[in-house]
C-alpha cells in the first residue's frame, strides 16, 4: 500500500460542475482498481450524495462550538461585551440587557473574557455533522454539513477533513478526494491545505476565466500545485482559459464537452453509473 494520494477539486466559480468533476475523477481512479474516499466540504451546500443517489441518516460524528448566554442575575448592562464584539452580534437596546444574535455570533469568546461580572456563560452547540456513506466496496463518501445557519463555517470543514482523513487510513484508501465549496473564503483554504494536487474547475466565459485567475493566485499562495479542467468545453470561447493556462504555465489537464448523456445522470443522481473522463 503506497502513501495516501490527496486531490483537491476546488474552483472560485459556482455553477462550473466541480462535483461532476468530483465524481468523475473518483470513477477513473475506481475503474482502475483503486480504492477511494470523497470528501465533500462544500459543507453549507452538500451535493455529492444526491448526485450519488444516496442519503444523509445518522450523523457519524457531531461537531459543537461554545456560544455565549447572559445571566440576567449578574449582567449590570454596561455594553463592553456590545461595543467589543467584531462580529457585531450583541444588540445593545436602550436601558436593555444585551441580546446575542446566534447566526452572527463567531462563538469567538470574547464578549465573556471581557465581561467584568462574569454574566457572560457559556453553552455548547451543534453547528455541523459529518455522513458516511458506503456508494461501493471501494468507494466510500463522507460529507461534512452545517448544522442551522452558522457565521464561521472553517471550524466544521476542518473537523470533517480531520474525520475524513482517518477514515481514509482507516480503510487503506488510494486516493482522498476532498470537494471544496466554491470561492476563496476560510472554508476553501482550510478544505485546500494539505493536497498533494488541485484541480481548478473552470468553463469558457469570461467570468470563468476571472475566478480561475484567482483561484490559481490562491493554490500558488498555498504552495499547491495546480492542474486545470476545463468544463463544457465547446459551449464558449476558451481562448481566455488557453492564454492563463499558457502564462501561469498550469496543464490544461482535461476537456469536458457538454454532454447530454451527462446532465442527465448529474439530474438523476446516477453519475456513479458515468465514465465520461
Amino acid at each position: 500500500m503506497g502513501k495516501l494520494k490527496k486531490i483537491s477539486v476546488t474552483g472560485g466559480k459556482g455553477g462550473v460542475g466541480k462535483s461532476t468533476v468530483a465524481i468523475l475523477l473518483a470513477n477513473k481512479l475506481l475503474a482502475k482498481g483503486k480504492k477511494v474516499v470523497l470528501l465533500d466540504l462544500d459543507v453549507e451546500c452538500p451535493n455529492d450524495y444526491l448526485l450519488l443517489s444516496q442519503k444523509l441518516t445518522t450523523p457519524v460524528k457531531k461537531i459543537w462550538a461554545q456560544f455565549p448566554k447572559l445571566n440576567k442575575a449578574k449582567c449590570t448592562k454596561c455594553g463592553l461585551c456590545a461595543r467589543n464584539c467584531r462580529s457585531q452580534a450583541i444588540f445593545m437596546p436602550p436601558g436593555g440587557y444585551p441580546l446575542f444574535v446566534s447566526e452572527l455570533c463567531s462563538g469567538c469568546g470574547l464578549c465573556w473574557h471581557l465581561c467584568p461580572e462574569k454574566a457572560i456563560e457559556v453553552e455548547k452547540k451543534i453547528i455541523g455533522e459529518v455522513f458516511e456513506n458506503k456508494v461501493s466496496s471501494n468507494f466510500h463518501l463522507i460529507t461534512g454539513r452545517v448544522v442551522g445557519v452558522v457565521d464561521e463555517s472553517g471550524p466544521i470543514v476542518t473537523k470533517a477533513k480531520e474525520h475524513g482523513l482517518k477514515i481514509a487510513k482507516r480503510l487503506k484508501a488510494d486516493y482522498f478526494l476532498v470537494d471544496t465549496a466554491v470561492g476563496l473564503h476560510c472554508g476553501v483554504i482550510r478544505a485546500l491545505l494539505g493536497s498533494d494536487l488541485s484541480l481548478a474547475v473552470t468553463e469558457p466565459t469570461p467570468l470563468g476565466a476571472h475566478d480561475l485567475r484567482l483561484i490559481l493566485d490562491l493554490l500558488k499562495k498555498l504552495k499547491i500545485k495546480a492542474k486545470i479542467i476545463l468544463n463544457q468545453a465547446d459551449l464558449g470561447d476558451k481562448k481566455e482559459i488557453l492564454k492563463i493556462s499558457k502564462e501561469r504555465k498550469i496543464k490544461l489537464e482535461k476537456e469536458i464537452p457538454y454532454s447530454k448523456a451527462l446532465a442527465q445522470a448529474y439530474s438523476k443522481g446516477k453519475l456513479k453509473e458515468v465514465n465520461f473522463w
